[in-house]
C-alpha cells in the first residue's frame, strides 16, 4: 500500500499542473543565472565545524508537514547539508527541535569521522540555529514539561550541550544558512546566503 507522499508523487508524474510548470522554470531560472556556481574549499579556512539548521514549519502544502534542513561547515567551507521532510505533523515549534537534534546528530557523526582523520576539535562545535524557544529548551530542564512530545530529541540535543560537543548559539533569521535548504527565498537573500557559503 503506497504512503500519501507516494500517492501524491505519482499524480504530479501523471497529471502535472500550472504550479509544477512554474517550479519547474524557477529551478531552470537559478541554474541559467548560476553556471559557475560552485563550492570553494579554501586553503587558509582552518578546520574548526560549525553547523547552521533550520525548519520550515508545515513547509508542505499536501502533507503539512514541517522540512527541516541543516549545513556542515569545515573552516567555513560547506561539507554536509540535507534537507528532508519531517516525518510527522508538528506543532509550533516542534519542528525547531526536530531539525536541531538532526543537526547534532550530523555534527556527532562529523566530529567522529574527523577524529579518525586525525583532525581533533579542540572546542565544541558551534550549532546555530534561529529560534530562541528551541535553544533554551535544550540549554535548560526547567523547559521540559513543555516538550513531553519531543523529550527524546531535546534530551539528545541537552546531552550533546552537556558533553561539549555542541554550543547552541543563537543567529538572527535574516543570517540563517540554512534557510538555502527549507524556505522558498527572494531573489536578493538567495544571494546574499550564497556568499556566506563562500
Amino acid at each position: 500500500m503506497k504512503s500519501d507522499e507516494e500517492e501524491s508523487e505519482t499524480v504530479f508524474v501523471s497529471d502535472p499542473r500550472e504550479d509544477h510548470l512554474t517550479a519547474a522554470n524557477r529551478i531552470l531560472c537559478y541554474l541559467k543565472s548560476s553556471p559557475s556556481q560552485g563550492i570553494l574549499l579554501p586553503k587558509l579556512g582552518g578546520l574548526n565545524l560549525s553547523a547552521f539548521c533550520d525548519a520550515y514549519w508545515l513547509g508542505c502544502k499536501l502533507t503539512r508537514r514541517s522540512q527541516t534542513g541543516y549545513v556542515l561547515l569545515l573552516g567555513g567551507a560547506p561539507i554536509s547539508w540535507k534537507t528532508k521532510k519531517q516525518s510527522v505533523v508538528s506543532r509550533s515549534a516542534e519542528d525547531e527541535y526536530r531539525s536541531m537534534a538532526t543537526t547534532a546528530s550530523e555534527v556527532l557523526w562529523m566530529r567522529w569521522i574527523l577524529t579518525d582523520l586525525q583532525v581533533t576539535q579542540g572546542q565544541d562545535t558551534s550549532l546555530f540555529c534561529d529560534n530562541l524557544a528551541a535553544k533554551h529548551i535544550a540549554n535548560n530542564r526547567v523547559f521540559h514539561e513543555r516538550t513531553k512530545h519531543v523529550e527524546m530529541d531535546c534530551d539528545f540535543v541537552r546531552e550533546r550541550v552537556a558533553s561539549h560537543d555542541v554550543l547552541l548559539l543563537h543567529i538572527k533569521t535574516k543570517q540563517q544558512i540554512a534557510d538555502l535548504f527549507t524556505k522558498p527565498l527572494g531573489v536578493q537573500h538567495l544571494q546574499n546566503l550564497l556568499c556566506k557559503l563562500g
